[in-house]
């Protein structure tokens, strides 16, 4: 009887695994990650491009890799102004304004600015309609130019999931590869 129970168990946990799923590629090859950001160091994080057909959809990504990026322990993390986003609700286009926020971020003394892209934020079509998220996600030294990390990955979820939760796990999972160190520089 044990037997047939964690039999069923077992069925159950790959038959639910197999709900979502993630693809990721993590940091550049041709420009790793030497050293960590410092958590006081500055940070910008530049409007997020939308390749997607839905409107928007770069500032509903933009909402969950804020916290995303804090969580981590980057302390003085900036965000672009507002004026430098060209995507509206009534005009949604691609991201023309990225070197005008890189040059925003250098006039505030940022050293590393991070930039992310989007490029599916929908819900599949059929009859489960399982949410569907894809991101790019990478931090740019602006003294050396080099991207020194970079992550992107696809994540869908189960037909009972949000589209904002699955995007929510995406994000956090693509910005866990950052590293940050907490300890104080002299």
């Amino acid at each position: 009887m044990k037997n047939h129970t964690l039999l069923a168990l077992l069925v159950c946990t790959a038959l639910l695994g197999g709900c979502g799923t993630f693809v990721s590629s993590g940091r550049t090859g041709s420009a790793p990650m030497v050293q960590s950001i410092g958590s006081d160091d500055k940070v910008a994080l530049l409007p997020v491009a939308n390749f997607t057909d839905v409107p928007q959809a770069g500032l509903r990504v933009e909402a969950l890799l804020e916290p995303a990026l804090r969580k981590i322990g980057l302390r003085q993390l900036l965000v672009y102004p507002p004026t430098l986003n060209p995507e509206t609700l009534f005009e949604p286009g691609e991201r023309k304004a990225q070197l005008e926020a890189e040059k925003w971020a250098r006039t505030q003394g940022v050293r590393y600015v991070v930039s992310a892209a989007v490029n599916e934020w929908r819900y599949k079509v059929g009859v489960d309609g399982e949410p569907a998220v894809g991101l790019m996600v990478q931090v740019k030294d602006l003294e050396s130019g080099l991207v020194v990390y970079s992550s992107a990955g696809g994540r869908t979820g189960g037909s009972r999931e949000a589209l904002s939760a699955v995007g929510l796990q995406l994000t956090a999972e693509l910005v866990s590869g950052i590293r940050v160190d907490t300890q104080k520089r002299p």
